[in-house]
C-alpha cells in the first residue's frame, strides 16, 4: 500500500454536489465540509496509518473550488524511516463534481476500494404516533 497525503485549500470558495460515500444521498460540500468529510472516512476505514489530510493550497486559486490535491508517497520498508519523496501526485482542481463520491479521492490513490460502512441513522425527533385504543 502507499501512504498519501490529501490537500483541501481551506480559502477556496465554491462548493461541490455528490455523495460522500458510494450510494449514498449527493450534498453540497465546500472546502471546511469535505475536509471534514474526508477525517470522517479515514476514521471510519482505520486508514490513519496511510492516508493524511491537510490544509494548504490545492492549485487552482483563482477560481471557485473547493479543490484537492493529493501526493504519493512510498510506504517505508519495516525498521527504515519513511522519506518525503513523492513518487505521484494527482489534483482534483475544478474536477471534484466529475467523482461518483468523495470517497474516490482516497480509492483512486491508495488502488484500493474502501468497504461501504453502515451509517447509523438519525432520528428525526418526532414521537411516534400513540398506539392505537
Amino acid at each position: 500500500m502507499k501512504r498519501v497525503v490529501i490537500t483541501v485549500c481551506p480559502r477556496e470558495p465554491g462548493v461541490v454536489v455528490l455523495p460522500v460515500e458510494r450510494g449514498g444521498r449527493a450534498r453540497r460540500l465546500d472546502a471546511a465540509a469535505i475536509a471534514r468529510e474526508l477525517t470522517g472516512l479515514i476514521d471510519r476505514h482505520g486508514l490513519a496509518d496511510h492516508v493524511r489530510l491537510r490544509e494548504g493550497c490545492a492549485g487552482g486559486c483563482y477560481g471557485s473550488g473547493p479543490n484537492v490535491s493529493v501526493t504519493i508517497y512510498p510506504v517505508a520498508r519495516p525498521g527504515e524511516r519513511a522519506d518525503e519523496i513523492a513518487v505521484g501526485w494527482k489534483t482534483y482542481v475544478y474536477t471534484l463534481a466529475t467523482l461518483s463520491c468523495l470517497t474516490q479521492v482516497i480509492e483512486e490513490n491508495l488502488d484500493a476500494p474502501l468497504a461501504p460502512t453502515r451509517r447509523r441513522r438519525v432520528r428525526s425527533g418526532r414521537r411516534p404516533p400513540p398506539p392505537a385504543c
